[in-house]
């Protein structure tokens, strides 16, 4: 006689996975079409077909704890290839964004990241913070739109009604820009801390692959240093979600993300030279080493010259960045929305780092222009855009960078996928 097994839906999780993007989920009805034209996934338990069906059911715990959602790329091709319109591409992606909500800690963070009403918490929390020190230095230096000049032998700006548009003169980076960014990047590495550590526990319970000739299991680091080499850096996996029937806009998908990651890496090198430089002088001067810690600061100095090597480093990150948002975004306004539809965290992360690029761009410009009405106004609204960034990073979209190399790294340690030089 055979065993009884009872299952348990919690259709608490399906209205909650239905409301983050996989409302089409009930549409299937296991053709196995979807699992058949991925080229992504494996031979061996293949997705999205069980997956769709376990949302069916509702079996939360199978689902939280899958690999294989951060496997997909979300190319759509299932999606588009789906005879029933239930759009398998959308579901994974619905399940990553519940991940991102539940993965680090404080749960409130994720909540109001999941909807338009939670934008308003999110963005007054630095909108205040900044706004305050604004008030504060406009108090103590006389005006809400201080000209400076710069002071060699204090190394500090100082106001001048003849000088020039300084941010750092308003929000001084010792005091309101450093230490601030500095709690929020420790922040941020907590939340990741935290995702990371509880994801790789929901993982434990991954079955094993047996792989024919493959004499032992290699290590966590290896495993990541090859999905950093290969799926990082050079985009595989997005590339092989093309094929010769794939659109314009699918194949500059892989080259948006591409050109957008190596666009932050630039900003991050110039932000680095310039904290590096600044904090290396400061140093170099406290023990004694005044001329070597005048060069350094000179180096981090800003405003920098437009012709600096750093601001043509940062000009090229900018140009690379807009590029990159520009196909990303008119990829998902092309969207077909009955085969593939765009969440709120989609649009949310589109359109915060175009407030980034845009408001930084802006602010340069009205600098050089000496137009302090608006250079001000944007670049605090730039401030608060990188806050918001930075600091919820681990419930954001763009934790993938860090959920899915995790993620990718894991599945080709157990043996889920192949490693990079094996495919």
């Amino acid at each position: 006689m055979s065993n009884t097994v009872k299952v348990q839906p919690d259709l608490k999780f399906v209205k909650e996975l239905q409301a983050v993007g996989g409302d089409s989920l009930k549409k299937c009805y296991q053709c196995a079409t979807c699992s058949v034209v991925c080229p992504l996934s494996p031979a061996d338990s293949p997705y999205p077909r069980k997956e769709m069906v376990w949302a069916q059911w509702g079996l939360k715990d199978r689902l939280v704890n899958d690999i294989d959602i951060w496997l997909c790329h979300n190319c759509g091709t299932c999606s588009d290839l789906c005879p029933r319109g239930a759009k398998p591409g959308d579901l994974l992606s619905a399940l990553r964004n519940m991940a991102y909500r539940n993965l680090a800690p404080m749960p409130i963070i994720g909540k109001w990241m999941s909807s338009s009403s939670g934008l308003l918490p999110l963005a007054a929390i630095p909108a205040i913070i900044y706004a305050l020190i604004w008030i504060f230095q406009a108090s103590r230096l006389g005006s809400f739109l201080p000209t400076f000049e710069f002071d060699h032998a204090t190394h500090a700006w100082k106001v001048a009604s003849d000088g020039v548009i300084a941010f750092g003169g308003l929000f001084v980076g010792d005091y309101f820009i450093d230490p601030i960014f500095g709690l929020v990047f420790l922040f941020m590495l907590w939340g990741f801390y935290a995702g990371v550590r509880n994801m790789l526990k929901a993982f434990d319970d991954q079955p094993k692959t047996f792989i024919v000739g493959r004499k032992s299991e290699p290590c966590f680091c290896a495993c990541l240093i090859d999905t950093i080499k290969y799926e990082v850096l050079q985009h595989t996996q997005f590339l092989e979600c093309s094929d010769e029937e794939s659109d314009e806009l699918d194949i500059k998908r892989a080259s948006g993300h591409r050109w957008l990651m190596f666009a932050f890496i630039a900003l991050m090198i110039v932000t680095g030279v310039v904290a590096a430089g600044h904090w290396g002088g400061w140093f170099l001067r406290k023990i004694g080493v005044e001329g070597l810690g005048n060069i350094v600061s000179a180096i981090g100095h800003t405003p920098m010259p437009l012709w600096s090597p750093v601001k043509l480093l940062a000009y090229v990150g900018a140009g690379l960045g807009i590029y990159g948002l520009m196909a990303l975004t008119k990829r998902r306004v092309n969207l077909d929305q009955s085969k593939q539809s765009s969440s709120w965290y989609d649009w949310y992360l589109l359109t915060l780092i175009w407030t980034i690029f845009l408001t930084g761009l802006g602010a340069l410009v009205f600098r050089v222009l000496g137009v302090a009405l608006l250079a001000y106004p944007i670049y605090y609204v730039h401030l608060i855009a990188v806050f918001m960034l930075l600091a919820y990073l681990p419930w954001s979209k763009l934790g993938h960078l860090v959920y899915r190399t995790v993620a990718l790294s894991y599945a080709k340690k157990i043996g889920r996928i192949p490693m990079g030089a094996d495919r």
